[in-house]
């Protein structure tokens, strides 16, 4: 698999670009905004999204065609915005090519899984996904990085492991397409929480328990929608929950830092030329777990102040005062 085409040049698109490129791939990258193809097809890095971060030299455009004759896609548009980009971009590949989904995210007004709307947009591709700790800066660098590649086939998942792998990039098989899905999404809601915690100065023992019974509620939800529990205590569960959790390097935990120090979301989003994929997912998740029958108390919490119908102390005191029960719930 030599031609490695990548739907999106933000952050994280142009860092899993460059890694497929310095593994000598023939890497095509569309992004929406002109000035950045037109700077990483001139070598000059991403200016935009990767400031300051040197990049090799790569085919970039603004029109999608650049990516017709791939031979996988690696797709990482913002979640809300991937049907509509999935719709354009199944006019441009063959049968059977491997999508391989990069944003971490639900669908807003369907509850779709990411592999839902691949199915829907693009019946023809086979999805996998691609999740796990990793900072988009950190990958751009070259720094050591480890993550699962989800997919059905195994064969098809090794061969997709070796055209994007490096010694410092290294993806492990997973055939647990769900777990490694909604670990990614139900982790970017959680760090938001994290970000609360830290931001009210709440102290590291509220941080851990938080991560804690975050994770647990990770884990309930995608074994009720059948994915494996081991799945969630590996790289794409715990392992991407830990590292969004614990540093402000991650936008969602960030985005409550500022929340909890008492800033509106109106007000940080405004700021942000990026993508803050937990904001959209959090009324997704709760009504998702909801049509689920999962309790997920913490998430909902979120949800709850970015709806606007609790401040950050009203949800917090709320939280404190559920019910004592055993750890299992």
């Amino acid at each position: 698999m030599q031609t490695i085409g990548v739907l999106g040049a933000g952050a994280w698109g142009t860092a899993l670009a460059a890694t497929a490129a310095k593994a000598g791939r023939d890497v095509r990258v569309w992004a929406l905004e002109t000035e950045v193809a037109e700077a990483l097809s001139a070598g000059k890095g991403n200016p935009v999204y990767l400031p300051d971060i040197e990049l090799p030299a790569m085919t970039a455009s603004s029109d999608m065609s650049v990516l017709a004759g791939c031979e996988a896609i690696l797709a990482v548009v913002p979640a809300q915005h991937a049907r509509a980009s999935f719709e354009k971009l199944a006019q441009h590949l063959s049968p059977g090519v491997p999508v391989l989904l990069c944003s971490k995210g639900i669908e807003k007004t369907t509850l779709s899984l990411m592999t839902d709307v691949v199915h829907e947009t693009m019946p023809k591709a086979t999805p996998a996904v691609l999740s796990g700790p990793s900072f988009a800066a950190d990958v751009a660098r070259g720094l050591p990085t480890a993550v699962t590649l989800a997919c059905a086939d195994e064969k098809l998942g090794q061969t997709l492991m070796q055209a994007i792998g490096r010694s410092a990039f290294r993806p492990y098989w997973s055939n647990d397409l769900i777990g490694a899905e909604i670990g990614g999404a139900v982790k970017n809601v959680l760090a938001i929480a994290c970000g609360i915690v830290e931001g009210l100065e709440l102290g590291k023992s509220a941080h851990a328990a938080l991560i804690s019974r975050g994770f647990a509620e990770m884990t309930r939800l995608a074994v009720a929608m059948g994915a494996q529990q081991q799945t969630l205590a590996g790289l794409c569960g715990l392992g991407d929950l830990v590292l969004t959790c614990s540093s402000t390097q991650s936008r969602n935990m960030s985005f409550g830092k500022a929340l909890g120090q008492g800033r509106s979301a109106e007000a940080i989003l405004a700021e942000r030329n990026s993508v803050t994929e937990g904001v959209a997912t959090a009324p997704a998740l709760t009504e998702l777990a909801a049509r689920e029958g999962v309790a997920m108390p913490i998430c909902y919490a979120v949800h709850e102040i970015l709806a606007g119908r609790k401040n950050v102390d009203e949800a917090m005191t709320a939280l404190l005062n559920r019910p004592f029960t055993h750890e299992g719930l």
